[in-house]
C-alpha cells in the first residue's frame, strides 16, 4: 500500500483523513486518491505540514 507512513502518521495522532484534507485545501475524495497513489515531494510536505498543523492545534 502507498503512503504508509503517512496513514500511519494519521492513525497515530488520532486525525480523520478529512481533517487533512480540509488543512490541505483539497476535498477528502481528492485526499484518498492521493493516498492511493505515490505522492511528489511538494504533496508530501503539504500534507506533512497540515498534520503537524492540526496536531499543535488540538494541544
Amino acid at each position: 500500500m502507498n503512503n504508509e507512513d503517512i496513514r500511519a502518521d494519521i492513525k497515530a495522532k488520532r486525525l480523520r483523513n478529512w481533517e487533512v484534507a480540509s488543512k490541505v485545501g483539497i476535498s477528502d475524495t481528492r485526499f484518498s486518491v492521493w493516498l492511493r497513489t505515490p505522492l511528489t515531494d511538494e504533496r508530501k510536505q503539504r500534507v506533512q505540514k497540515a498534520i503537524a498543523e492540526l496536531t499543535k492545534a488540538v494541544r
